[in-house]
């Protein structure tokens, strides 16, 4: 999402998660959480937080007045120049105390507010903990996060993704659950294999490089190093490096196939590598860079094939470039960019 339409978003998103939005704002909720896959994944990231501060308000003993003060003081803080909200010290803070609107105060635009402090903003990365204290989630908003565990393995979370593990990780499990899409690099541990739930599917290995993103009806699984074991239901295959497995949620079957290009790295690297790759695949990624709708009506032109690299390039650049090799034209209709 663009940041001057996250505020409005998280606002009916609150309202909608309080049960206190019109048929009309229910239906903007739901029109835009199935525009885009990014905007589904958001939701889901929106919910996790929302749900944990719920539990938490509801049973925490802090004082409210003393809570709801450090927030304004903390907000007010953190208010930048261009209206991100920004805590650099978040990820080193001793303070666990989750702050929760005091019950006079606790109305939708004030917990609205609340929420877009966790979940909005160009470098929010905010780790969540339960109040049982043994799940926390790592949470990537509208950038890139890059964390490392505390086995030593390091995860980069796409926007919007978000990662929940256990606060004992790895003292006898190396267990995480992961919604959106992120790429890890496993610390080698043959005694305690590292597995990852997406949704029915499950992920183990014991120290290697891989990347898994989670789709409304897939689940897409690459390959850089070692050996990855990938299953669902009844059903398990070996990946090997430079192989990709994609898994059918409905039928819930296994596709094993090889690799073709490095495109998949573009959140990590800045770089979009193709290598006969399908013009609406770029499409795809180009999207959730930069949180744009682009639409390729025509089959034909939805597969032609690219094999080049777009370097630290913004968006019209990239357009241009490929406009030009294929000899396209670029509509802009509805908030769409059209190519035909």
């Amino acid at each position: 999402m663009k940041a001057d339409n996250n505020n409005n978003m998280d606002e009916l998103l609150v309202k909608y998660l309080l049960g206190e939005a019109s048929a009309d704002e229910e239906r903007m909720v739901l029109e835009w959480t199935h525009a885009k896959e990014e905007h589904r994944r958001y939701y889901d990231h929106f919910k996790v937080i929302w749900e944990q501060s719920r539990a938490l308000a509801a049973t925490s003993t802090v004082d409210e007045e003393q809570a709801w003060d450090r927030f304004k003081a903390k907000r007010d803080g953190l208010q930048h120049s261009d209206d991100h909200l920004v805590d650099s010290d978040d990820n080193n803070s001793d303070d666990n105390t989750v702050v929760f609107i005091p019950a006079k105060k606790r109305r939708w635009t004030s917990m609205a507010a609340a929420i877009a402090l966790l979940i909005t903003g160009s470098l929010v990365a905010y780790y969540f903990m339960a109040l049982n204290r043994q799940d926390i989630v790592l949470a990537s908003a509208g950038e890139v996060l890059t964390d490392t565990l505390p086995d030593g393995s390091v995860v980069t979370l796409n926007k919007n993704s978000t990662l929940a593990y256990a606060k004992d990780f790895n003292k006898h499990t190396r267990a995480v659950k992961l919604t959106g899409e992120a790429f890890f690099n496993v610390a080698p541990n043959k005694q305690k294999p590292f597995e990852i739930s997406v949704d029915e599917v499950k992920v183990q290995v014991v120290g290697t490089s891989f990347n898994v993103k989670n789709g409304a009806e897939q689940t897409e699984v690459i390959v850089e190093t070692g050996i990855v074991n990938v299953g669902v239901s009844d059903k398990a295959v070996r990946v090997l490096p430079q192989q990709r497995v994609v898994v059918h949620k409905k039928q819930k079957a296994l596709d094993v196939q090889k690799s073709q290009d490095d495109l998949y790295n573009y959140y990590r690297t800045k770089e979009f590598v193709c290598y006969k790759t399908p013009l609406y695949k770029l499409a795809e990624a180009l999207n959730i860079a930069y949180d744009v709708k682009i639409v390729i009506p025509e089959e034909r032109v939805r597969n032609l094939t690219l094999s080049t690299t777009y370097k630290n390039m913004p968006l019209n650049g990239i357009l241009n470039l490929v406009t030009k090799q294929f000899n396209l034209s670029i509509e802009q209709k509805d908030g769409e960019i059209i190519l035909k």
